[in-house]
């Protein structure tokens, strides 16, 4: 990218001026190495052959491929071990070299994204303010639920949380947060809770103007946090449609514990198996505590399913116990965008499409600004061969959560795979975002059917590693297709790829 600079950890590398810094200080690089260099970080997580990388750094010159050890080795030695004590650079055996690491290109701004047609707003995460650091959760816990009640008032556009909570910690203008997230509207605040008290300032702020439209402090007893809730949002509806707008009533706990353990579980819930089983016991231990929590339950199907994710596949026993959680969830609180959309994708992988479909239907009837009920409707439309619909859920997604969880990128390339669009979702699969998870069958199979086999072989073998378990014909059987056409494609491109029969 011309006249382009690359930020990776403490380096930041200016191709075009033939200068590496780290630190801010010059790091002695050779014209080799930094012509290496540049080709990998201008192509971060993409497979560079060694024919290519020779070519960047000894153009229209034959050099032995010895050369190109020589300068790849000296380069790791001189950029040391990245912060997660890996390689920068990884070999790819027989095929050649990839950058593992996040890039920030300097000195290209992002198109903004444009207004929405109503009032739109995110929620900073609220800075927890008391001297106990255990608080944070509770500050946290507070700032999503705000999330969800203002995003099911129909007549808002509402950020979701994962891209919110991009921000947490950091001191940015909010004119900046404002443009990279496509809102004109701010909510941000801090709680302090100690003492069976509970302390919240709150304040709204038109970004454009740099106006503040409302503030106010709230110092209740912690019994009246959930009414707290209730009147932010009331308060914060009315001063940007200019009328109060209640959404149906909200299921809420009746055990601040349960609450606690359930706030602290949502944040556990993509991470690792490790950390679901953390998350597992924390929910069953919420459940107990409130049998009529129905967030919690809520979560708890959703933990089970990612137990399915995590071991390669749902079984039976764990596919029907999912859905019983989800199906009580609803149950309790069928005004519950959440629990409808989670019902729905259980449904869906249940093949009871028609019930799946109309708890789809009601989720987006409820909260228009769910962005991962847009996301995992997504998914499932793709494999019913809907896939010109699917896309479009997908960007609705994008745009409700533009810092979204890496699955949402293992949709978008789950779709563009589908469409044909096999470059884009080459490029969309290896962003740093979900490059290794199990996205990677979807990367292969896009990369064969690029005629690009090599490739497609080394991302085989990385999935591999991590899924020894996987073979084409158990995905095939437990995915939700309903399309036989749609089926057959992935099939060809995963045996292109040479993944398991």
């Amino acid at each position: 990218m011309q006249g382009s600079r690359f930020a990776f950890g403490p380096f930041v590398l200016d191709p075009d001026a033939g200068t590496l810094l780290r630190d801010k200080e010059p790091v002695a690089v050779g014209y080799r190495g930094l012509k290496l260099l540049a080709a990998l970080v201008s192509r971060p997580g993409e497979i560079l052959g060694k024919a290519e990388l020779m070519d960047a750094a000894w153009p229209d010159t034959a050099v032995e491929e010895g050369n190109l050890t020589v300068q790849i080795a000296l380069l790791r030695k001189l950029l040391g071990p990245a912060a997660d004590g890996g390689q920068w650079i990884a070999t790819v055996t027989r095929v050649g070299y990839r950058f593992t690491g996040a890039i920030e290109p300097l000195g290209v701004k992002r198109k903004p994204l444009p207004l929405p047609g109503k009032p739109s707003i995110a929620v900073l995460p609220f800075v927890n303010v008391s001297n106990d650091p255990e608080q944070e959760s509770f500050a946290d816990g507070l700032t999503e639920d705000l999330i969800t009640d203002l995003s099911r008032i129909s007549g808002l556009f509402v950020i979701a949380r994962n891209s919110a909570f991009a921000y947490k910690g950091k001191a940015m203008d909010v004119r900046a947060i404002a443009e990279d997230l496509g809102v004109r509207y701010l909510l941000e605040g801090s709680a302090r809770r100690a003492e069976g008290r509970v302390r919240i300032n709150a304040q709204l702020v038109d970004a454009v103007s740099g106006d503040h439209l409302w503030a106010e402090r709230f110092d209740r007893s912690l019994d009246d946090i959930f009414a707290v809730q209730d009147e932010v949002t009331g308060k914060i509806v009315e001063a940007l449609t200019g009328r109060l707008s209640a959404p149906p009533p909200r299921n809420r706990p009746r055990n601040i514990e349960a609450y606690d353990l359930c706030v602290r579980a949502r944040k556990l819930m993509d991470d690792s198996p490790q950390t679901a089983q953390e998350a597992h016991l924390m929910l069953t231990r919420a459940v107990s505590l409130d049998p009529e929590y129905a967030e919690a339950y809520r979560w708890l199907a959703m933990n089970h399913w990612m137990g399915w994710v995590h071991s390669g596949g749902p079984t039976e026993s764990s596919r029907s116990v999912a859905l019983e959680l989800a199906r009580k969830a609803v149950a309790i609180d069928p005004n519950d965008a959440g629990c409808r959309w989670i019902l729905a994708y259980l449904l869906a992988y249940d093949r009871s499409f028609d019930e799946a479909d109309a708890e789809f239907v009601r989720a987006i009837e409820l909260d228009p600004n769910e962005a991962d009920a847009w996301a995992a409707l997504s998914d499932i439309a793709v494999l019913a061969g809907r896939v010109g619909e699917g896309t479009e859920h997908i960007r609705k997604a994008f745009r409700l959560n533009p810092f979204p969880a890496s699955w949402y990128y293992l949709t978008l390339g789950q779709a563009q795979y589908a469409a044909g669009e096999y470059a884009a979702a080459v490029e969309t699969l290896r962003r740093d975002e979900t490059y290794r998870t199990s996205s990677r069958r979807f990367l292969a199979a896009s990369l064969a059917q690029l005629g690009r086999l090599e490739e497609a072989r080394a991302e085989v073998e990385l999935f591999l590693v991590g899924n020894p378990h996987f073979t084409t014909r158990h995905w095939a059987a437990t995915e939700p297709f309903r399309d036989a056409a749609t089926l057959a494609h992935f099939v060809d491109g995963y045996r292109k790829a040479g993944l398991p029969e």
